[in-house]
Parts: structure tokens; C-alpha cells; sequence
């Protein structure tokens, strides 16, 4: 797939970046030459490679959940900057 197929600004849109022109020519030329790596990958034979879903084996590590006392919560709360109820207040980060 070429970056002309590939609208750079509906993509700039969706990710919420504004782009100038050159931006977009540069961003098109860069995702052209990514897109050639990508179509480069995709003709390796690659049917005696093992399927692997992590290549470094990862397991969680665990603690036992213990109950321990803690701060009483009114005395959290008062200290908050801005308060609702029984809960923090903060800033809204996401606009609508």
C-alpha cells in the first residue's frame, strides 16, 4: 500500500493533530517509506519461525493482598485541594 492511498490528513484528524501542508508531504513521504519496510517483511518466509507471543517469556508478578490499617478517609478528603461528596475533585483532562 502507498502513501497515496493513505489520506495523511483524515489520519491527522482522527488522531487530533493539526498539520500545515508541509507537514503533511513530509508525514506522506515518511509513512511511504514505512510502508515499504512493512511490504519488505511481509515477503520473508517466515514458515519455520515458531509462533511466539512474547519473545522474552513474561509471568505477573504477585503479593498477597494484606489489610493494613491506613489513613482514615475524612482526613484524606479535608486535606484535598477541591472535594465532591465523598470523592476527589480534579480538573476534566478530556474535553467533550
Amino acid at each position: 500500500m502507498s502513501s497515496e492511498k493513505i489520506d495523511v490528513r483524515y489520519v491527522a484528524k482522527l488522531a487530533r493533530l493539526a498539520l500545515t501542508d508541509d507537514e503533511v508531504a513530509r508525514f506522506g513521504a515518511q509513512l511511504g517509506d514505512l510502508l515499504e519496510h512493512v511490504n519488505a517483511l511481509a515477503k520473508l518466509d517466515v514458515s519455520q519461525v515458531d509462533a511466539t507471543a512474547q519473545v522474552v517469556e513474561s509471568r505477573n508478578v504477585e503479593r498477597d493482598d494484606i489489610v493494613r490499617p491506613s489513613l482514615d478517609r475524612e482526613t484524606v478528603l479535608n486535606e484535598a485541594p477541591q472535594r465532591q461528596g465523598g470523592f476527589f475533585r480534579v480538573p476534566r483532562i478530556i474535553a467533550e
